[in-house]
């Protein structure tokens, strides 16, 4: 079988991790099977691009010389937010020929600006997903999953993620033994399906500007009049809004009302998902039975946390573990 030609597309302002983090995985597959992949890199003029980290990559080709890509793997980066006008129209020309066509993290933007995304689910990276739905209606955005194929297309959110992408392309070129050797080397788990969800409940919510309120929600040291404060450190505790209220030393009403304003949640919305993910975490890396797991997130009782997580995720706790718990791969 002929090697498979990965071109990652190079640019000023590129993340230098969407880059290596992929080319590492599809490197170690060449260096287990030689003549699997040839990796290649490509600037619009053929001179080297700066990362945002400061690091300069030095491409193979301009794009204009590279070889015909069989996946074509964009990064992401802050130069994704005022693309090269020429760099884009050779994207929509030269992606439709590829067999695979990747993005990292907010690569997608570039993607999307290509018209490459147009009818397709996509993600990208948690805090670009409002703005590749807003400035793209055409694209069914998913700002949950790690990854999302949709046909010859997939896109992942940010930076690691683009290596469990990498994995799972390996996986499905040459095999899952191979995924976990390379896995294996780079001290990483074998991760989960691309479905598993990429960002916390901390990380989808802001910050709250007034100290009682991030006490509440973020935490703070305890005294001997508030043993605890850090909603996700106690998803067991009572987590109704009467007494976060006390804790925060406000009304029920005054404190749903800044809550919302300051977070852009509920009090209600962000136990859930606080909950939900505590519940998710224990599935994944525990073997703590449905019943314990429940009672110790604040459910009270395994069908209530199965109602949860059919209704979020799409599938039962039991589904859940089965599906997403990692493969550890010392």
């Amino acid at each position: 079988m002929a090697p498979r030609t990965v071109l990652v597309v190079l640019f000023e302002g590129i993340q230098s991790l969407d880059v290596t983090g992929p080319v590492e995985v599809f490197a170690g597959a060449e260096t287990g099977h030689p003549g699997t992949y040839r990796i290649r890199t490509a600037t619009l003029d053929g001179a080297p691009a700066r990362a945002t980290s400061g690091l300069t990559l030095v491409p193979d080709h301009a794009l204009a010389d590279a070889p015909a890509p069989h996946t074509l793997l964009v990064p992401g980066g802050n130069g994704t937010r005022k693309p090269d006008p020429d760099l884009v129209d050779w994207l929509r020309e030269h992606g439709p020929r590829a067999e695979r066509l990747v993005s990292v993290c907010t690569g997608a933007l570039l993607l999307a600006a290509a018209g490459l995304l147009d009818g397709r689910r996509a993600t990208t990276h948690w805090a670009s997903c409002d703005m590749l739905g807003r400035d793209h209606p055409a694209i069914d955005v998913d700002p949950d999953p790690i990854f999302v194929r949709d046909g010859n297309v997939a896109t992942s959110a940010g930076v690691t993620s683009g290596i469990d992408l990498a994995l799972a392309l390996v996986e499905e070129d040459l095999g899952r033994k191979t995924a976990l050797a390379i896995a294996r080397h780079l001290v990483v788990f074998l991760r989960r399906p691309g479905n598993q969800a990429q960002f916390s409940a901390q990380l989808a919510a802001q910050t709250a500007q007034r100290q009682p309120l991030r006490d509440v929600q973020l935490g703070a040291p305890p005294t001997p009049l508030r043993q605890w404060g850090r909603i996700s450190e106690h998803p067991g505790e009572p987590l109704t809004v009467e007494p976060l209220a006390a804790r925060a030393n406000l009304s029920p009403r005054h404190f749903a009302r800044a809550f919302q304003t300051e977070t852009g949640m509920t009090p209600g919305r962000y136990v859930e998902r606080v909950r939900l993910e505590h519940a998710r975490r224990l599935l994944e890396d525990t073997a703590d039975g449905i019943e314990e797991i429940s009672r110790a997130c604040g459910y009270g009782t395994p069908e209530a946390m199965r109602r949860a997580f059919v209704r979020t995720l799409g599938a039962a706790p039991a589904e859940y573990r089965r599906r997403f718990r990692p493969v550890p791969v010392d």
